[in-house]
This record gives C-alpha cells, sequence and structure tokens, in this order.
C-alpha cells in the first residue's frame, strides 16, 4: 500500500504483469460474520442482515511498516478476506449469480480493534468509530488478482510471534460474499477502490506495537503460495 497526494492506495500484484496501485474510495466492514467469533464476544448472532461499519480510509496502513494511533494501547486483531471493487456499480445493479463479477482482486487485513473503548461505546449506546477508525487501525497485504470462482474456495490464518491465533474459510462466514456484496449495493453505488473487511473468525485476542505479524492464504492453490509479513 501506498499514499498518493489525495490518499491511501492499495497495491496490486498481477499474475504476468507489473504491479499497480488503485487509490482507496470507501473502507467497508462486516462485523459478527462468523458465528464462533460472535459467540466469544458475547454477542448476538446475526441472522437477517450483516453488521455494516466503516473505516476511514486514513485508517489504512501496511502491514509492514506505518503510523499508530494510540500506540501505547493493547489492542485486539481480527484478521479478514478483504476484496477490492474494481467498477462501478449502480445502486442496486448487482446481478444475482453475478456478484463476485465486481471484485477486481484479494488481500487479507487485519482489523484493530480498541475493545475497551468499543465495549464503552456500546455501553453507552454510541457509535463504535473511535474503536475502529483510527490511523493504523486498518492493516492491508498487497492485494492479488484471483479468478472469481475461486473466492469461495479461499481460506486463511493470522501467526503472531509466530504462534497462530487465528484460522478461517469463506464457507464460515453468515453471510458469503455474494450476499456481503449484494446487501452493500442494496443502499449503495459500489465503487472503484472500495474495500470491503468480510469478518473475522474467532480467536480474537490482544496484540501491542512491536508484535510480529504473519498474515497467509492457505486455500485455494491460486493463492495458497502467498504469505504477508510484517509489524505492528
Amino acid at each position: 500500500m501506498e499514499a498518493s497526494q489525495y490518499g491511501p492506495e492499495v497495491r496490486i500484484n498481477r499474475a504476468g504483469g507489473a504491479p499497480t496501485s488503485v487509490p482507496i474510495t470507501n473502507v467497508w466492514c462486516i462485523g459478527r460474520n462468523y458465528v464462533e467469533h460472535a459467540k466469544e464476544l458475547g454477542n448476538a448472532v446475526p441472522t437477517e442482515e450483516p453488521v455494516i461499519f466503516l473505516k476511514s480510509s486514513s485508517a489504512v496502513r501496511p502491514l509492514e511498516s506505518g503510523l499508530l494511533a494510540f500506540a501505547d494501547e493493547t489492542f485486539h486483531h481480527e484478521i479478514e478476506l478483504v476484496l477490492l471493487v474494481g467498477k462501478h456499480v449502480p445502486l442496486g445493479a448487482l446481478a444475482v449469480g453475478q456478484e463476485v463479477d465486481c471484485v477486481s482482486a484479494v488481500g487479507l487485513g487485519l482489523d484493530l480493534t480498541r475493545r475497551g473503548k468499543q465495549s464503552e461505546l456500546k455501553k453507552a449506546g454510541l457509535p463504535w468509530t473511535l474503536a475502529k477508525s483510527f490511523c493504523g487501525g486498518a492493516l492491508l497485504s498487497p492485494f492479488t488478482t484471483v479468478p472469481t470462482t475461486d473466492i469461495a474456495g479461499i481460506s486463511f490464518k493470522l501467526n503472531i510471534n509466530g504462534e497462530v491465533k487465528q484460522s478461517g474459510h469463506v464457507s464460515q462466514m453468515i453471510f458469503d460474499v455474494p450476499s456481503i456484496l449484494r446487501y452493500l449495493n442494496s443502499f449503495v453505488p459500489l465503487l472503484p477502490g472500495d474495500l470491503v473487511f468480510t469478518g473475522t473468525p474467532s480467536g480474537v485476542g490482544p496484540v501491542r506495537q512491536g508484535d510480529t505479524l504473519g498474515l497467509s492464504f492457505l486455500t485455494p492453490p491460486s493463492l495458497a503460495h502467498l504469505a504477508f509479513e510484517g509489524v505492528l
């Protein structure tokens, strides 16, 4: 990920081609999208519609290095499959069965959460913004183009300081990728450069500045060779 004069960008690696960069537009996030993760935090499991929140594009930074607000705090790590939207989809225009056609690349992201602040805000009935959207609160790997038919077979894991902390498969999602995209498109147009964090599996826990991070794809074969390292 790089920063242009307009704001953060994501890097896309293309098989057989030179890497390109795309400016980030919106950063959509899906909460409580894995049953066991919702349960581990004592939250209700959503059944009718996804839990949606936003991060500012200025919260995004690469895994390798970058600024971090609230750097003296302990955060919770949440690894997620992240989708990059590659084309404009007018409001309500996603056709059933063709939702993933708007996805141009995939990556892995780490949604950092100030869990104590989030609990405080939820108790007061206030938005989560200060717990979720802050400088360095959304770490991203480079993105990779992939056949859209492979998205349903993606699995991934997170290591912290060499120890596996989280792993998940998209089949464990409550709302699958087509459902997420269709739901978002039901109330907003999707725009080139939109990022969609699709939710985290169970196993969230503490992470602090200076911890080493390892994010990797496990499947499908088109992505299984990709592993990314960084330091918070």
